[in-house]
């Protein structure tokens, strides 16, 4: 009888040991960490569960999950013993349509992001999604849990939105979070919207079949042809401007979805590309009237290409490269929106990714050369060879390096992101469930041997990459505009309510620039100086 219980206990063990020989190879298909005994008693951050009850996560179906989020509010701790500390604040706690999410984000990822979308009820029982608030961000029924693997700093997709916001129409909110799946922990997440319709986000209406309301609203990515595409009648083009007739720009449909198209919004849809794409490819396309500029609003492509560049985005342009319409009677032109960012800012040692003193925009002829089958589209050639756009982008550049991309400003945005990071151990936890310092993940160029240690090369990469942009755009960050308060470029009343917001609330933004009259301290005299400036004194 002891032999008989002494094998059962041994066989036991053994094929405990083999499911977590499974878990490690990766034929566990919900992907658990490394070290699965990781334990979380108090954070900073928000504690996401989700309970799937051992059911098998899907990259294409979504599956029925539970979760539940405790938030605190910011500067107040949360605590995983819900037992024991009674009464903390649930963010949100419901049903969800769950499955995974993204290509290389997940293909070369041992840490899996998710999608999911809340629910009134199970799948199951015929749950429809809903709209809810997360975390503070806006309602939406359509949310995203990245998960920062590769990118060891954990910023890189939050801080190309944080420096982009003050310009752009829309640029996704996320928050950190550490995630429990099925009572195992899972590290640190990152809650974030989806640049998607909604109206606390790209707020595009249902396209119609006539009138203004079949103009709008449409949401197109350039990307691969892994989904249903529409395929450009032009070519991507190398450093001389001549196209590359074995390569192609697609463009996929995200909203609507493809099979949701009717044959009369996929044709307006795509004729309304055709004729942007055919402005650009004449040869008068930089006439104000007749030429490209009818079909862009030019500046949120300015401001998409500021992203792109500073960040060095070796995928930048190419892939998850999203273009929307509203409708005509709102704005009839297409513009950009931000997405994915992870190998972005000297993260990636393909393609010269850890360079800091070339265009992305100009890398065809490396893509092309090592057989890569997604370049970047012609228009971003055509549109940096007209004066009008350089002068545009020169212009935009000096504005956002006078205000949040100053360096300084970018060195704070990062310290911050790093503070609740560390607060209270979340980066120790999720370096214990996926010890990667010190090893190659691909496509990391620097390997760093701990999170200061990469937060210091972040900060080196972008100083030198300011330096670089900065000499290539003729601006000097050593000069000052007196009386440029706000840092805009310009000395206009704008900076005289700047200064009265710094009396008024106290709101110290611009404290820098507020000594306009030079006598160590602000005060109405300032506002008296910034006048005389706008008079010509």
């Amino acid at each position: 009888m002891k032999k008989l219980l002494l094998f059962s206990l041994i066989m036991l063990m053994a094929s405990t040991m083999a499911l977590r020989a499974q878990d490690r190879w990766g034929w566990n298909p919900n992907y658990p960490p490394d070290n699965e005994n990781v334990q979380l008693t108090k954070t900073n951050l928000p504690i996401v569960w989700i309970e799937v009850d051992g059911a098998t996560i899907d990259r294409e179906e979504r599956i029925t999950a539970r979760m539940k989020i405790i938030h605190n509010g910011n500067g107040n701790l949360n605590y995983s013993d819900t037992v024991a500390h009674p009464g903390q604040t649930v963010d949100y706690e419901g049903y969800v349509a769950l499955k995974y999410r993204g290509n290389s984000s997940f293909d070369a990822s041992d840490k899996k992001p998710y999608s999911f979308r809340p629910l009134n009820a199970p799948l199951e029982e015929g749950g429809t999604k809903e709209k809810v608030k997360i975390l503070g961000m806006g309602k939406d029924n359509n949310w995203a849990l990245l998960a920062p693997y590769n990118d060891k700093s954990m910023m890189r997709d939050l801080l190309a939105f944080e420096l982009s916001r003050p310009w752009m129409d829309f640029c996704p909110h996320g928050k950190y979070c550490e995630l429990y799946l099925d009572g195992i922990y899972y590290g640190i997440y990152i809650m974030c919207e989806l640049p998607t319709k909604g109206k606390q986000r790209l707020n595009l209406d249902d396209p119609g079949e006539e009138g203004d309301e079949l103009t709008g609203g449409y949401l197109l990515e350039v990307d691969r042809t892994d989904e249903p595409t529409y395929t450009s009648k032009y070519h991507p083009v190398n450093s001389l401007g001549s196209p590359l007739n074995n390569r192609y720009i697609n463009y996929q449909f995200k909203e609507p979805e493809y099979e949701d198209l009717t044959t009369t919004q996929y044709n307006y849809i795509t004729g309304k590309i055709d004729e942007m794409e055919d402005a650009l490819a004449s040869s008068n396309y930089t006439d104000p009237e007749t030429g490209y500029r009818q079909y862009m609003d030019v500046m949120s492509f300015v401001d998409f290409q500021i992203a792109q560049e500073l960040s060095h985005n070796v995928d930048g342009y190419r892939l998850s490269s999203k273009i929307f319409k509203w409708r005509d009677s709102k704005d009839p032109r297409f513009k950009m929106v931000l997405w994915d960012f992870n190998i972005a800012y000297g993260n990636s040692d393909y393609y010269n990714g850890w360079y800091t003193n070339n265009w992305i925009y100009k890398s065809n002829d490396l893509l092309n050369w090592n057989n890569d089958t997604q370049l970047v589209p012609f228009w971003w050639y055509k549109l940096n060879k007209d004066p009008y756009y350089q002068d545009l982008l020169k212009n935009r550049w000096a504005q956002c390096r006078r205000a949040n991309m100053r360096e300084d400003r970018i060195y704070a945005t990062i310290d911050s992101m790093a503070t609740q990071l560390t607060a209270q151990g979340a980066m120790n936890r999720n370096s214990q469930a996926w010890p990667r310092w010190g090893q190659y993940v691909w496509p990391n160029h620097y390997v760093a041997q701990n999170f200061t240690d990469e937060v210091s090369y972040l900060k080196s990469w972008i100083h030198d990459r300011l330096t670089w942009m900065d000499s290539q755009l003729g601006f000097d960050p050593n000069a000052v505009v007196v009386g440029d308060v706000n840092c805009d470029g310009d000395v206009t009343a704008a900076d005289i309510t700047a200064l009265y917001d710094y009396f008024l609330s106290g709101d110290t933004t611009y404290y820098n620039t507020s000594d306009v009259d030079g006598d160590g301290e602000v005060t109405s005299s300032d506002i008296t100086a910034v006048y005389s400036i706008m008079l010509g004194n």
